[in-house]
């Protein structure tokens, strides 16, 4: 639920921190300009005290309580859930990335185990240990502009010009954005899933964050690719290198079967 390890009698996930799902984002920016409307929050996004307690601590006790202690104070299995907040519990549930089967470096994304009621009675119950963390933001829409700077300047690098992801070191992936709700996306710039920091209020506005979430989901409409064969959205140049290549490769074909038939 925090970053840490999890395990269950249906899954169980490795030591290390959780997943990177949002963008690597930034301290700084941009002007405030063309707004877009961002994708509301869902209407199955758990919200505080939805489910019952008694609900929640039942959900704990089968699947987290085995790494995480009964009292969510953390075991050789898994790290304390004490302090770690709604939105880190809810990011790590609602993106699927735990529970998970088996043993793995970085869990990844995958379909939701619990239903929107009860991640939010593990939300409950998981803020019962006692202290504070990031609550789930409400976000709103922002400037297609100001977060398109944002994100080519801080995210970029990691997560490609286009969100596709990317290779990190040791193994780590800077995951693809196109499935992340804006709330999800909001929640990894708060919680600092994985590699990525952590970006308080006092560091980066909730301002900034509905821009950077705002042209987050616009990678995601836009990953149609209606123009063509998207060849991995490895980026304009990279594509436009692969272009030139086949069309010189097939210039090179004709010209070698034109030789011939001129030779016969």
């Amino acid at each position: 639920m925090g970053a840490g390890t999890y395990r269950s009698t249906r899954r169980r996930w490795q030591p290390g921190r959780a997943v990177v799902l949002g963008a690597a984002l930034s301290l700084a920016a941009g002007p405030a300009a063309l707004a877009a409307p961002a994708d509301p929050t869902p209407a199955g996004s758990p919200t505080p005290n939805r489910a019952g307690g008694a609900r929640g601590e039942e959900l704990f006790r089968q699947n987290c309580a085995s790494c995480h202690g009964q009292q969510g104070q953390g075991s050789q299995r898994g790290p304390s859930l004490v302090g770690v907040g709604p939105a880190s519990v809810d990011f790590q549930l609602s993106t699927g990335r735990m529970p998970i089967p088996h043993e793995i470096p970085q869990p990844g994304r995958g379909e939701p185990v619990f239903s929107s009621d009860e991640i939010a009675a593990l939300v409950d119950h998981v803020g019962s240990f006692g202290g504070g963390g990031p609550q789930i933001p409400r976000v709103a829409p922002g400037s297609l502009t100001a977060g398109r700077e944002l994100y080519a300047a801080n995210c970029a690098p990691c997560h490609g010009a286009t969100g596709s992801g990317a290779p990190l070191t040791n193994g780590w992936i800077a995951p693809p954005l196109y499935e992340a709700t804006s709330v999800q996306v909001a929640e990894a710039i708060r919680v600092g899933p994985g590699l990525m920091p952590v970006f308080p209020s006092q560091v980066l506005t909730d301002e900034q964050v509905n821009d950077l979430t705002t042209y987050v989901r616009r990678l995601g409409s836009e990953h149609l690719d209606r123009g063509g064969n998207p060849l991995g959205r490895l980026g304009p140049l990279a594509e436009g290198l692969v272009g030139w290549i086949v069309t010189l490769g097939l210039l090179v074909a004709a010209a070698r079967w034109l030789g011939r038939r001129a030779g016969e």
